[in-house]
Parts: C-alpha cells; sequence; structure tokens
C-alpha cells in the first residue's frame, strides 16, 4: 500500500496582545506617521472584512485548487472615484495562492488565475473597511468599539497625535 504524506503549509502561529501591540506600535512610529504626513491625512492602520466574506473567498479559492492566500500591501489612487474617503489610503489585497516546487528544491507561492466572462484574471480580494476613516464603526451600526494599539505620538512641531 502507497502512503502519500502531506506536507504541512503552516507558517503562521497564534500570538499574544503584546505582540500585536508591539507590531502595531512599530508600524505606527517607523511607517504610519510619515505615510500621513505624505498624504496630508491620516493614513488607514486596518483592513476589516467579515468572517462571512472570509470564507466565502477562501472556499472560491480552495475550489480553484488553492491552499494559502497572500496578502499584498497596496494604495488606492490619489483620485479614486468609487470611495473618494478611500483616495490614497492603503489598504490589503488578498490573493489565493498554489505552493509549487520551484528551482533547486525551493518551494513558491504562486498567484492562481482563473478564467472568467471577461478572461483570465488573478483570484483576489478587496474593498475592506479601513480604518481610518472607518474606526471603531461597522458598516451595520454607528457604535463605537475598543480598538488595540493605542498610542500616542510625538510628531516634533507638528505636535502629538493619539491613535
Amino acid at each position: 500500500m502507497l502512503t502519500i504524506e502531506k506536507k504541512s503549509l503552516n507558517v503562521g502561529k497564534f500570538v499574544s496582545t503584546e505582540h500585536v501591540d508591539s507590531v502595531i506600535r512599530n508600524y505606527k512610529q517607523e511607517r504610519w506617521i510619515q505615510n500621513s504626513e505624505r498624504l496630508g491625512k491620516e493614513d488607514s492602520l486596518s483592513a476589516w472584512w467579515s468572517i462571512e466574506e472570509l470564507e466565502n473567498f477562501l472556499e472560491t479559492a480552495k475550489m480553484h485548487g488553492a491552499d494559502g492566500v497572500k496578502f499584498y500591501f497596496g494604495a488606492y489612487a490619489k483620485d479614486y472615484a468609487e470611495k473618494p474617503e478611500y483616495a490614497g489610503l492603503q489598504t490589503l489585497a488578498m490573493v489565493a495562492t498554489k505552493q509549487k516546487e520551484g528551482a533547486y528544491g525551493t518551494t513558491v507561492n504562486k498567484d492562481v488565475y482563473v478564467n472568467g466572462e471577461n478572461g483570465t484574471n488573478i483570484l483576489g480580494y478587496n474593498a475592506a473597511q479601513l480604518c481610518p476613516p472607518l474606526c471603531g464603526k461597522t458598516i451595520f451600526d454607528d457604535t463605537d468599539a475598543t480598538e488595540i494599539g493605542i498610542s500616542i505620538i510625538d510628531r516634533g512641531d507638528a505636535g502629538m497625535v493619539i491613535i
């Protein structure tokens, strides 16, 4: 009898509140301040999708042979008309991937493309709810929520900001 052993694709791990707070704080101090100053407004700090959307994307990705997802950092165009409040802000785009053996025994995660009505396209997902501008609120209500990662940032001559 032939037994095929499936190689684990797990690369991440669950982390503590302290870890999450630390990487968010580092991002705010090392990247967010400069991004916001360059934009002339606060850049986004997070992107949110519902669990239902994530499950639907993952189900679709699996149907097309994907075994992973890349999260690409991106930015909307400065004249983004579909949601003007998102113009210039950073975002995340999810792309379905399939792990393949590369040259010299390396492993690569290739983006998955699918055939559709409009030709071949990447299997991607975007249009998350960004914070800012939509912090502490969901598209379903107007209640404020407590968020992790509150920081006081000294912007020198530009003053201080709490984010």
